[in-house]
Parts: C-alpha cells; sequence; structure tokens
C-alpha cells in the first residue's frame, strides 16, 4: 500500500512536470518566463495524444468504460482524466490547472463518435472556470474549440461543482 500510494505520488509529480514542459514547449515559452498557457484544440489533443490517455489515464472515479450516458453526449461514454485531476478528484479538491478531462462519446450501438474535452488553464475564461473546450471527430480532426458556447451554457448548471457534470467534486 504504501509503495503504491508513493508510485502515485511520483507519477503524478513527473506527469504535472511534464505537462507543462509539453505545453510550454509548444507554445514557444523558454525556461523562465511566466506566461499564461493559451490553449488550442491542436496543442490539447497532441497532448493527449504524446501521453496516450486511452491507455495511460485513469477512469473517472466510480466510472466504468461505455457507463450509461446523457443525451448531449451520447448513449454510452467513457470519462478519462490526467494524473493531477485523478488526484483532486479522489481527494474531493477543487481541479488545478493542467486538469485535462476527456469524455468519448458512444452510440447506442457502442461506435465512438465524437472525444469531448476539458482543459483546465490558469486564467483561460474566468467566467467559466477558466476551463477550455475542445470537441474532436475520432480521428482527431477538431469540430469545436475554445469558449464553446454550447458547452459552457450546459455545464453552467453545475457551476457550484467546477462545470463538472461526471461526478460531484466534494
Amino acid at each position: 500500500m504504501k509503495k503504491s500510494l508513493i508510485g502515485m505520488v511520483l507519477a503524478l509529480s513527473i506527469s504535472m512536470i511534464l505537462e507543462g514542459f509539453v505545453l510550454a514547449g509548444m507554445l514557444g515559452g523558454r525556461s523562465g518566463q511566466s506566461r499564461t498557457v493559451q490553449p488550442t484544440g491542436a496543442i490539447v489533443w497532441s497532448l493527449m495524444q504524446q501521453q496516450d490517455y486511452s491507455k495511460k489515464w485513469m477512469m473517472w472515479p466510480g466510472k466504468t468504460s461505455l457507463y450509461t450516458g446523457k443525451d448531449s453526449h451520447g448513449a454510452f461514454l467513457t470519462t478519462r482524466v490526467n494524473i493531477p485531476a485523478f488526484m483532486a478528484i479522489a481527494g474531493k479538491r477543487p481541479l488545478p490547472n493542467g486538469s485535462v478531462i476527456v469524455m468519448e462519446n458512444y452510440s447506442s450501438d457502442k461506435k465512438m463518435t465524437d472525444i469531448t474535452v476539458m482543459f483546465k488553464s490558469q486564467a483561460y475564461n474566468p467566467d467559466a472556470g477558466d476551463w477550455f473546450w475542445a470537441k474532436y471527430a475520432p480521428d482527431g480532426k477538431i469540430e469545436m474549440e475554445g469558449k464553446v458556447d454550447t458547452c459552457i451554457k450546459c455545464h453552467g448548471q453545475s457551476k457550484e461543482n467546477d462545470y463538472i457534470m461526471t461526478g460531484p467534486l466534494k
């Protein structure tokens, strides 16, 4: 148990460092510069692919693959999160900047229809919890990105839960 906890903390630390380097590098940041990350759909997709999210990220705590979905996303859903998000959710704490939530959306015949993503970026959009929103086709083609009104309006119903509808954070 102790080794498992140490491993998880180590993985969290490494993941947070790597995500910072990946995003800084993609945005042309240099060591020692302080700048706000302005995510794009291409940057977020690249981060997800580099980290092999579908194999290496964790399921939302308490969720399984292909759980029953809601109308706006699909008949079945699979929700994965990166390590910073997982640790915050499991610890019932607010999601930190750098948190990524990936929801794979499936039709009633369990065919993936699209992938929706929330990426938390400091000072990106304070009026909507600093979330960057993206929707991709299964092949990664960007269908929507940025401050997506339809996402913000729907998820705004859960503003007190940091715009998260998958499960409670507290």
